[in-house]
């Protein structure tokens, strides 16, 4: 029921586009935007063709969250803020955004089936997925060094965090103690995590992976 109220709340926020001609993907805008396409067949046999862009440094001036932008047949056709639900032929398109980069983008039938959306060839998301076809083996081994990476990360905050809480004899310390951490990273060591994680989870987002638990820690 609280799932089909955000559905419809989402539905709500869509606004019509200006008719704009959407522009093609440059290689400077790898790391700041997201292009994925959806083509489906009208029943006529032509073939519609809608693009999901989102420009991760482009933001809502009130609310401050990200905009995306459904093109149809290469024309502005709506906009929303994420998380979006774009009503398209046959279904919708379910955009959501984490502070990596998009964590969902997927075509979403009347019959709840769901098909992620194809990146544009260009984009970092598309050659991720071009690396996932011609190297499998490599692709999976960088996908799991991602998981580990962040699974350290997680835990070397749980750690520092539960040193924090039980650290003042006032507080939580009174009735289960102080806690030392095993492991004491300098301030540089903490830098070198805090960036390996940024980078771990940046490489899943390209996968259109996420979870709450270990990229949400690293967020």
């Amino acid at each position: 029921m609280f799932k089909d109220l955000r559905h419809r709340r989402a539905v709500q926020r869509v606004r019509p586009g200006d008719g704009r001609a959407l522009k093609r993907f440059r290689w400077w805008q790898m790391l700041s935007r997201a292009l994925f396409y959806l083509r489906l067949m009208n029943d006529d046999g032509r073939q519609t063709v809608y693009a999901v862009d989102v420009r991760h440094q482009h933001q809502h001036q009130s609310s401050g969250k990200v905009i995306a932008h459904l093109y149809l047949d290469g024309r502005h056709h709506a906009e929303s803020k994420v998380p979006a639900v774009f009503p398209v032929q046959g279904g919708t398109v379910e955009v959501r955004a984490s502070a990596f980069g998009l964590k969902r983008c997927h075509y979403v039938t009347t019959e709840r089936t769901e098909h992620r959306l194809i990146p544009d060839p260009h984009s970092a998301e598309g050659r991720r997925a071009r690396l996932d076809r011609s190297h499998p083996a490599l692709s999976r081994w960088i996908g799991f060094l991602s998981m580990i990476v962040l699974a350290i990360g997680l835990l070397l905050l749980i750690l520092q965090l539960t040193e924090q809480v039980t650290r003042a004899p006032e507080g939580v310390a009174r009735y289960v103690g102080t806690f030392t951490s095993p492991i004491d990273l300098p301030a540089w060591g903490n830098t070198v995590v805090g960036l390996c994680t940024v980078a771990a989870s940046t490489e899943r987002a390209l996968r259109l992976r996420y979870h709450w638990l270990l990229d949400g820690g690293a967020g």
